[in-house]
């Protein structure tokens, strides 16, 4: 008797396809909005790209859109070269679009000429273009893909090594500027941190996922080798046929949680799927203590 294999269901159609890309712009520009605006006037560097063309344009006036789109677009070439695998069109479009958005808001008036009210505001539009580029399953480049290339050769975990950059980004802002500009620069990542996690999930920045299907082994699969975190597999039986079943449990980040639920719909439309706020998760990935 032959056995059927799964198959993976149709890409998204046209219209899903048109509003993520639109979604990938959008928050771009949200993301530019809270450079230009509130960031770069009041010489905040929260880290990333941004904070590094901030720290260049107040030494030697290089233009900001130009010292985003010199390090984005490389960064993302050579992380396909040494990562192996394409991070996907609307990944390459994140990477361009913020620094083209950057260029045309830059004569646009700062909103606010107060520090503090520039890392709060300045985190929050940072944090909710970011939060919609992760919603239309893209990315903005940057320092996350530079994290992505050190967690291949170094056993870091990948939040570590952004955690990484973004301090250093930080310390080099406090020699140039000042100690306080430093600590609103600490306020700007925060805000922006706990603004894309409002974007994604709510006030969880993870999820437990539970799932029972017929096609479980393809999902376990998926999990481990397309989203690289850990299952957990458990014996169970139907309430009412009685048969034997197994169901799938793992825990993904803000930025995983869309693209996991595509991939198990993709795998088995039919696919029961129990998702649960982890409000603090503990292991190898996440928090270790």
């Amino acid at each position: 008797m032959m056995i059927a294999k799964y198959r993976r269901q149709p890409l998204p159609t046209k219209a899903v396809q048109v509003f993520e890309y639109a979604l990938v712009v959008l928050g771009s520009f949200f993301v530019a909005i809270g450079f230009n605006l509130f960031l770069l006037p009041n010489q905040i560097a929260s880290g990333g790209v941004a904070g590094i063309s901030t720290i260049l344009y107040a030494l030697f006036r290089f233009e900001p859109s130009t010292v985003q789109w010199a390090i984005n677009i490389p960064l993302f070439f050579v992380g396909m070269w040494i990562l192996g695998r394409s991070f996907g069109i609307k990944t390459l479009i994140g990477t361009a679009m913020v620094p083209l958005f950057v260029s045309l808001t830059s004569d646009w008036n700062p909103a606010s000429s107060d520090p503090f009210l520039g890392a709060i505001f300045g985190g929050m539009a940072c944090g909710l273009g970011i939060g919609i580029v992760f919603r239309g399953k893209g990315s903005t480049g940057g320092i996350d893909l530079a994290a992505q290339i050190v967690h291949k050769f170094v056993p870091l975990p990948f939040g570590i090594c952004v955690a990484l950059f973004d301090g250093l980004i930080v310390l080099v802002a406090t020699f140039v500027f000042s100690v306080e500009a430093g600590l609103y620069a600490l306020i700007g990542l925060f805000v922006t941190s706990r603004t894309i996690d409002l974007v994604q999930v709510g006030l969880n920045s993870s999820k437990a996922i539970m799932v029972v299907s017929d096609h479980l082994e393809a999902i376990r699969d998926a999990l481990l080798n397309e989203i690289d975190r850990g299952v957990t597999v458990w014996k169970a039986e139907g309430g009412y046929t009685r048969a034997d079943k197994k169901m799938i449990m793992s825990v993904v980040n803000q930025n995983e949680f869309s693209r996991t639920t595509q991939i198990i719909k993709q795998i088995d439309p039919n696919a029961f799927i129990i998702v649960m706020n982890a409000s603090e998760v503990i292991g190898e990935g996440f928090s270790k203590s």
